[in-house]
């Protein structure tokens, strides 16, 4: 372990890190000449960093112990880190052709190091929004999915087996709580971090807020979120 407790890196400390980490100075064999290093974040949440060198390649993606794009004063456990490598690694069991491996967690940086997929790779949301056509993307998705729903589920698994990785992501409760939160609850009542440009909108908002029926189906779409989120 290269820190012996939580600090957010930077790109300079970054470097330090991962000099004292074998499982990622490896992957550029210890050669720090030409070394570039980009913060590509564009998320809520966490810190994303690509790590290039002559010899190789990775990321590193760091969780803070709050919402990045707010501050601290909307707190978040770094837990999560602990629960999205926990699922990578075992869909990336199931599934590795189609899942980053994972090449280093640090469970008190909450900071996971992964492969690297260089371009011509890009986001698929933002190719989808460009018109880009993926015409294997439809088998790859469906492909992942019932490889790792099925492998996961009392079809294939004992149920000792389940209810042991069941009681082992139940944990996970922070980002299940925040979208529940965000997208389930908050904006259909009055919320302190609902925000609409008013007084334009103050009626729609309004509107929203005394739809009971809206609000029925938003409830019946949050117990089926909570059904199947760990």
């Amino acid at each position: 372990m290269a820190f012996s407790e939580f600090r957010p890196l930077d790109e300079k400390s970054l470097i330090e890190y991962i000099k004292a980490t074998p499982s990622l100075s490896s992957k550029i064999v210890d050669n720090y000449d030409g070394l570039k290093i980009k913060e590509v974040g564009d998320g809520n949440l966490n810190f994303v960093y690509i790590i290039v060198a002559p010899s190789g390649s990775f990321v590193i993606k760091q969780a803070l112990p709050y919402i990045r794009c707010i501050g601290e004063s909307w707190p978040m456990t770094k837990e999560r880190a602990y629960f999205e490598v926990l699922a990578l690694k075992q869909h990336g069991a199931l599934c590795p052709e189609h899942v980053p491996e994972v090449y280093h967690f640090d469970r008190t940086m909450s900071l996971i190091g992964m492969r690297y997929l260089e371009p011509p790779h890009i986001i698929l949301r933002k190719g989808l929004i460009a018109g880009i056509e993926y015409p294997l993307l439809a088998e790859h998705m469906s492909e992942y999915m019932a490889k790792t729903l099925f492998c996961t589920s009392l079809l294939y698994r004992s149920t000792t087996e389940h209810k042991r990785a069941v009681a082992e992501f139940c944990g996970n409760v922070e980002l299940c709580r925040l979208t529940e939160q965000v997208v389930f609850s908050d904006p259909y009542k009055v919320s302190e971090y609902n925000r609409w440009t008013s007084p334009y909108l103050d009626r729609d908002a309004e509107t929203v807020r005394e739809d009971n029926l809206l609000k029925i189906e938003v409830a019946e779409l949050k117990s089926k979120y909570g059904c199947f989120s760990f």
